[in-house]
């Protein structure tokens, strides 16, 4: 699948809508989208349009209406790949882990937004990562975004976290 380019707006407002949509698992409306970013209604509709062009969003109609992310959402919010893995902070039950080089983190495994989770890929040794330990991962070099999540798994043999998403955050550009 390729990669959609997302602007820093449309980055902004479709994590806002991932996060609210997990929060209430309902169509999230406009109004709160434009209070989570900031932004007036209008743009928030009007940004909405190229997202469901994009096919990343979906309209739901009537008084209980508004927008859910579609599964593409999910991937087109994956964290950019490096080449070089650039330093990504990493905490560890809130403490800094300097031992382990993020190498990406991958959000396409997420087809159900209420099991919102995350593949965090390290470089360095995951043995003293436990089930229910806080991790959060970031901001990212380049789309600045911080994923805070409950360990629910790992892979030792090939340095993998996964992580019970608690929040996703990515800063509003400007």
């Amino acid at each position: 699948m390729s990669s959609i380019e997302l602007t820093p707006s449309q980055k902004t407002i479709l994590t806002a809508l991932t996060n609210l949509h997990r929060e209430t698992e309902d169509a999230v409306k406009g109004e709160d989208i434009a209070e989570e970013v900031d932004r007036n209604p209008g743009t928030i509709r009007n940004q909405m349009q190229s997202l469901k062009a994009l096919q990343l969003v979906e309209g739901v109609p009537g008084p209980k209406g508004g927008y859910k992310p579609t599964a593409d959402a999910y991937e087109a919010l994956e964290v950019d790949r490096m080449d070089d893995p650039a330093p990504v902070p990493l905490e560890h039950d809130g403490e800094e882990i300097s031992n382990a080089t993020v190498e990406s983190i991958d959000l396409s495994s997420v087809h159900h937004p209420e099991l919102c989770r995350a593949e965090i890929h390290l470089q360095g040794s995951i043995k003293d990562f436990h089930e229910d330990d806080e991790v959060v991962v970031g901001p990212t070099p380049l789309s600045k975004l911080k994923i805070e999540g409950t360990l629910d798994a790992k892979d030792d043999t090939n340095g993998i976290l996964m992580l019970e998403i608690d929040e996703m955050i990515a800063p509003a550009d400007g």
